[in-house]
């Protein structure tokens, strides 16, 4: 095996590459992994990015790994002293050191791990001399431990030397346009660099207005194999480029062309940086419109978005289940109208989810329903559950020609067309948003360990049983037909309803569920206030229908408060200290709701008795 392993490591292939001659699947040893530490003025982000070093035999050299192979690493597949077969990549100088972009590799894991073989040298700026009879230094550095300041992304010593070089010359590289970066490896200690990629998303001109000026911009994202990257163009740029540039073509880019870090409150894009388009920049559509990627998506299964923090920014893909007329919500902030259509998509995980689009993709939006469709850069909320909304930054496919979707057409067609399905609406995870995790708690557990009487609002699980409703006094209230409001409406007049909030009035309120419930374990009872959609669940109706069973058929009304009580929920809490008629009490209010689910609960359990020692505790049992 170890002679094996030696023999096929692709002796002397990384100078090779830097003499510009073609080198086909090179075979190399990684000596080192590293992962790449967050930029320090970044917000976080989900992406991991790694560095390696690989060897030859005869030389090793400084790399980095495309976000696409991090499973390699995540997975433990890539370690040190693996052996892995490079089929893509970029060879580049940075920085004045010369490095490698790897886009596409796969391990060869029948070679097994090695400690390193031989003693290479770094592939210094004369190794191309050497090839031409220079004498090289003797005094070559080891591989070492990876130093974060000897690597591009941080402050040069020394102004770099720009080679960019190409693992395929006959794609990546023109006569016209030189040898071609890629999108991997922008940082702003990259100079002079053309890169060639697709635009995924043009964004619309935007204007501001502030006390020290106005002005106007437009948004793009540029796609290459190597990964995406989001282009600004600001005043005159704006002018000069936004006719220029269309969604779904491809270009070639070239510096002089800021490259930033980039701002997180604008980009959903996992690149560390950012470009602003200058005077000089140069923006050309290339000939080939085909060889470059159209869109590169990271899916989600809708049944793991419970496990997805707040706010984090993902793409998705689904059926199209039910499609929702276009609305218009008022911003809080500004007073200006926003109009937005309301999604519902589902997929084989046996779950469906509730997805907002904007502006002009709300109102244009003519999918029809059972179509799949794939979703990129999606916002995560967290406000009564898990849904998801379309970003501007964002854009839809429907039906596109990808694996994903033919297999989701085929089992919607198949069965999934009749199936029912568990809404994040009302689901519950062990894990809230921001990461926080909502512990199963009895009622007894939560009163002792005095939830919601510190300054913090604390968070539990509880699965419990209704035992009684407050139906006598008022279990739902008159509300603001405007979307988004809520706010209690007055009757001023008979048939009239005024809201003070929106200075509107209806001929008949929109009536929401506000009701205290008393629930019980086997520790104990406590109340639990519920909204709206808790209400739903609860009483499987609209808070209207009930509202108008309750007036105009009484007996029936109760007996649908009968109903919803004695059935076990799983409830997701919050305690908080609230102040009732100058008393402060614990207030537990209810977020979400769901039914038992007898395979997780059951699993839930048994992690349970996992906590207890059954072998040494022999007491548990009582021996035959």
């Amino acid at each position: 095996m170890a002679a094996n392993a030696e023999s096929a490591v692709s002796t002397g292939a990384l100078r090779s590459i830097y003499l510009n001659q073609t080198v086909e699947g090179p075979v190399l040893q990684c000596l080192q992994i590293k992962q790449l530490k967050p930029l320090q003025n970044k917000s976080t982000s989900d992406v991991e990015r790694y560095r390696c070093v690989f060897s030859d035999i005869t030389n090793f050299i400084q790399s980095m790994l495309g976000t696409s192979l991090n499973p390699l690493v995540q997975n433990d597949k890539l370690k040190k002293g693996s052996f892995v077969r490079i089929n893509n990549f970029q060879a580049q100088d940075v920085k004045g050191k010369k490095i490698i972009v790897i886009l596409d590799c796969e391990v060869l894991e029948e070679l097994g791990e090695r400690e390193k073989i031989g003693a290479p040298v770094a592939l210094e700026e004369n190794a191309a001399k050497e090839e031409n009879g220079v004498k090289k230094e003797d005094d070559q550095k080891q591989p070492g431990a990876i130093n974060s300041n000897n690597f591009y992304g941080s402050k040069p010593q020394a102004p770099p030397q720009q080679r960019p070089q190409s693992s395929r010359p006959n794609g990546t590289s023109s006569s016209t346009h030189g040898n071609i970066y890629p999108i991997e490896a922008l940082s702003p200690y990259a100079h002079k660099w053309t890169i060639r990629a697709r635009c995924t998303y043009k964004g619309d001109i935007r204007t501001w207005h502030k006390n020290t000026g106005e002005g106007k911009l437009f948004s793009c994202n540029f796609l290459d194999e190597s990964g995406e990257i989001r282009a600004t163009g600001f005043n005159d740029q704006c002018d000069q480029l936004y006719d220029v540039i269309n969604e779904g073509n491809v270009y070639y880019v070239s510096s002089p062309c800021a490259v930033k870090i980039a701002n997180r409150k604008f980009s959903n894009l996992p690149h560390d940086y950012e470009l602003t388009f200058e005077r000089d920049t140069i923006v050309e559509k290339a000939e080939d419109q085909e060889s470059a990627p159209k869109v590169k998506y990271n899916f989600i299964p809708l049944s793991d978005l419970e496990n997805v923090e707040k706010d984090s920014t993902i793409d998705a893909i689904g059926v199209l289940k039910e499609v929702a007329e276009t609305s218009q919500i008022t911003s809080k902030t500004t007073g200006k109208p926003y109009d937005k259509r309301d999604l519902t998509i589902c997929d084989q995980t046996g779950y469906q989810c509730r997805l907002t689009v904007w502006g002009s993709a709300a109102t244009s939006f003519d999918v029809a329903e059972g179509s799949v469709v794939a979703f990129k850069g999606l916002k995560v909320s967290d406000f009564n559950g898990k849904s998801l909304s379309l970003l501007s930054s964002g854009s839809m496919a429907a039906d596109p020609q990808t694996d994903e979707a033919y297999g989701l057409k085929g089992w919607y067609d198949a069965q999934g067309n009749t199936e029912s399905f568990t809404s994040h609406a009302a689901v519950l995870g062990t894990t809230g948003g921001g990461g926080r995790k909502d512990q199963f708690k009895t009622i007894a557990a939560v009163k002792e360990e005095k939830l919601g009487m510190s300054e913090q609002t604390d968070y539990f699980t509880l699965k419990a049983t209704i035992v009684y409703i407050k139906a006598d006094g008022s279990i739902a209230y008159p509300a603001c037909q405007s979307e988004g409001c809520n706010k209690k409406v007055i009757e001023t007049d008979p048939g009239r309803w005024s809201c003070e909030r929106c200075d509107r009035a209806f001929d008949a309120p929109e009536w929401r569920y506000i009701v205290s419930v008393n629930v019980s374990d086997w520790t104990g009872s406590c109340y639990l206030s519920c909204f709206d959609d808790v209400g739903r669940l609860i009483f499987g109706m609209t808070a209207n229908d009930l509202i108008a069973m309750k007036d105009n058929d009484e007996a029936r009304y109760k007996e649908t408060v009968a109903e919803a009580t004695m059935r076990t929920w799983v409830w997701r809490c919050r305690a908080k200290m609230d102040t009732f008629q100058d008393q402060q009490r614990v207030r537990y209010q209810v977020s979400a709701a769901n039914a038992v689910n007898f395979s997780q609960e059951a699993a839930r359990l048994a992690d349970v008795l996992k906590q207890y020692n059954m072998e040494q505790d022999n007491g548990l049992f009582v021996p035959a």
